[in-house]
């Protein structure tokens, strides 16, 4: 394993052990989405809170392996403070990037780039992209 490959394990691991914004809120103005993965048992909810065009909470609870868990802490830090044309730009490229399409690497995603990885490892890549792909649902009609 090379540097760059530990430092990302330690990002991965970090967020798993210390999840940040984690924990759901009884508000109706955050908008939530639930995935659950049956084929590997990840389950997820992801809740934002969008107003006048900018992320401004993103919370998250569920269950799964430490790729899973942590890319939704990871997915909290990275978007919360973003506008909704610069999350859906991040998320994008986030998920072109596990999927090995064609995607803008000039887009800073920050910690999210960690698992740039888990591409290697197919039946990860839904591990590694659930909580993303719910957060996109939460950005609908916005």
């Amino acid at each position: 394993m090379n540097n760059l490959e530990a430092l990302y394990r330690q990002v991965i691991m970090d967020h798993y052990k210390n999840p940040r914004n984690k924990g759901l809120v009884n508000d109706e103005k955050y908008k939530t989405v639930h995935i659950k993965n049956p084929s590997c048992g990840d389950d997820i909810t992801i809740q934002s809170l969008i107003d006048n065009g900018s992320i401004k909470d993103v919370r998250h609870e569920g269950t799964g392996c430490s790729i899973c868990c942590s890319s939704a802490s990871v997915l909290s830090e990275t978007l919360i403070g973003k506008t909704v044309v610069e999350a859906n730009q991040i998320t994008q490229t986030y998920l072109n990037m596990l999927s090995n399409k064609e995607y803008d690497e000039e887009v800073e995603l920050e910690d999210a780039i960690a698992y740039q990885g888990v591409r290697k490892f197919p039946a990860r890549v839904k591990c590694a992209s659930i909580s993303w792909k719910a957060f996109e649902e939460t950005l609908k009609e916005e």
